[in-house]
């Protein structure tokens, strides 16, 4: 499970990231608001750990900023006593929990585990993008008057993390982290793997196609 996790304080953030990767978790530490933003827009997280008062953009701007965007991710903000306006400001916002330093570390992994828990609970069985559609309980690829592809494995999570978001761009990055964890394969897996889907996209004449952008990764777009 990958996580963000963005707090100013390095020496707090250290020691947060030390206890995360013992508990089995996977993440990227940042320390400004708009690093956040770019790393929560290049990548694919299963939770999001974010400070309110940071420096660029404070936690309650890139939440404004990632939920129009319609990123869904669970986000826990971490905010300081004085802050009650911040934290009310916060939840209007999006988001899903609020823990106020100075705080037991138990309790912090039992909110991560309590919103990625909720994040599982509400993700719809079926992803869209134009005609297609991806049924995550049969890992079936669909397009009307087409017989249904079963996609699987591999494939089958990399279709899933492009069509979560359509028109959001996951990283080659994102891709290697989440699927390749072990560390094994080279990057130009995820090109392999992206041909392939875009031939069973075409055999189903979907009316959506991945997209690359150069340098950065790949996206999920209806045709225009």
């Amino acid at each position: 499970m990958k996580l963000l996790l963005a707090e100013d304080e390095k020496e707090l953030s250290n020691a947060l990231v030390a206890i995360l990767k013992h508990s089995s978790y996977t993440v990227d530490a940042v320390y400004d608001g708009q690093d956040a933003l770019d790393y929560i827009l290049t990548s694919d997280y299963d939770g999001i750990i974010m400070d309110i008062m940071m420096p660029h953009l404070e936690g309650t701007e890139v939440l404004k900023i990632i939920r129009e965007k319609g990123i869904s991710t669970p986000v826990l903000l971490l905010t300081a006593k004085s802050e009650t306006e911040e934290k009310i400001k916060g939840l209007d916002l999006g988001a899903d929990d609020y823990l106020t330093k100075p705080f037991e570390m138990g309790e912090l992994l039992a909110r991560i585990r309590a919103m990625t828990r909720r994040k599982a609970d509400f993700a719809p069985n079926n992803l869209s993008c134009g005609n297609l559609e991806l049924d995550r309980a049969s890992y079936e690829l669909k397009t009307p008057g087409h017989e249904p592809v079963r996609i699987v494995g591999r494939e089958f999570q990399m279709l899933e993390m492009l069509m979560e978001t359509p028109g959001r761009v996951v990283s080659v990055d994102s891709f290697m982290d989440r699927i390749w964890a072990d560390g094994e394969a080279d990057v130009n897996v995820v090109w392999v793997y992206i041909s392939n889907l875009r031939k069973k996209l075409s055999a189903l004449e979907a009316t959506c196609e991945i997209k690359a952008s150069r340098g950065v990764g790949y996206s999920m777009h209806e045709k225009v």
